[in-house]
């Protein structure tokens, strides 16, 4: 069965941090490349961060670059990101996917609440 289960949102002031995790289960998680996204209500889901299988290479959306940091461990078979200097912006719904290179299979995480308020 496959699972990816997010973890770590919460309710955080602007400029505070938060660190996401996305645990897998139930595929090979070093053959897919993982993301995160995020749905803040009324919007569409919007790319957010990205890894390579192997970790090498990472993209980010501008909107987040310089603030968030995405990880993984293959050994461990998770995916983290690492948010700083939050924004009321930030405030979403915040979703772990896993994409496998050069096929349709992708999976998704039931996402976790990230809300940035003072």
């Amino acid at each position: 069965q496959v699972q990816l289960v997010e973890s770590g949102g919460g309710l955080v002031q602007p400029g505070g941090s938060l660190r996401l995790s996305c645990a897998a289960s139930g595929f090979t998680f070093h053959y897919y490349v993982m993301k995160w996204y995020r749905q803040a209500p009324g919007k569409e889901r919007e790319f957010v961060a990205g890894v390579t299988r192997d970790g090498g290479v990472k993209k980010y959306a501008e909107s987040v670059k310089g603030r968030f940091t995405i990880s993984r461990d293959n050994r461990r078979r998770t995916v983290a990101l690492q948010m700083n200097s939050l924004k009321v912006e930030d405030t979403a719904e915040y979703y772990c996917k896993a994409e496998a290179v050069g096929t349709t299979s992708e999976y998704w995480g039931q996402g976790t609440q990230v809300t940035v308020s003072s």
